[in-house]
């Protein structure tokens, strides 16, 4: 009899952990849905927002606010992206095969909307390092840029302000870290 028992009470606790791990599974899904339920459908980066509360008829539309970096600054994440500002140019860093912009990146396109605002044009240039396979590294560093024209698309700058150009070299200078970026510039 106490063969039996003990049968049972395997089964008990296997069906018992099962009904927790279902349960588990159930909240992680419901958790990781509501989280990502605020990212923008049309699969473009969410930079800005504006959302009036209640406008009456006659309220402006709401502006949306940059602030501008002018000197030089660099942000720094954990995993290998990063953002510098430097003489004008806005240099976007990239972990290993990500195509994934640091928080910041609005701020860091101040300077640039101001220079399209005043009738210059912005070019993208995307760089890749030289670890890995040729071809993918290229395809990597051309959605990393579009990823940035994207952003600056987001801001508010015409698409016909924005020219991406594929760089003579597209493996980048430096270490590998450096060399995955995106450059932005402004040209008259």
């Amino acid at each position: 009899m106490s063969d039996d028992d003990s049968q049972q009470n395997f089964i008990l606790g296997f069906l018992l952990a099962l009904i927790a791990l279902v349960i588990f599974f159930v909240v992680g899904i419901a958790v990781w849905h509501k989280g990502h339920s605020a990212a923008p459908a049309n699969g473009r980066p969410a930079v800005a927002a504006a959302a009036p509360a209640a406008a009456a008829p006659a309220a402006p539309a709401p502006t949306t606010t940059v602030a501008e970096v002018t000197e030089t600054v660099t942000v720094v994440i954990p995993d290998g992206a990063s953002i510098r500002v430097a003489n004008g140019v806005v240099n976007f860093y990239f972990a290993t095969g990500s195509a994934d912009l640091a928080p910041g990146a609005a701020e860091a396109l101040a300077a640039v909307i101001k220079g399209v605002e005043s009738g210059r044009k912005a070019v993208v240039s995307g760089f890749h390092d030289t670890t890995g396979d040729a071809t993918v590294n290229e395809q990597l560093a051309k959605k990393r840029a579009e990823t940035v024209r994207d952003v600056l698309v987001g801001l508010g700058v015409p698409a016909s302000k924005v020219d991406l150009q594929r760089p003579e070299v597209t493996a980048g200078s430096g270490n590998n870290a450096e060399a995955r970026r995106v450059e932005v510039k402004l040209v008259d």
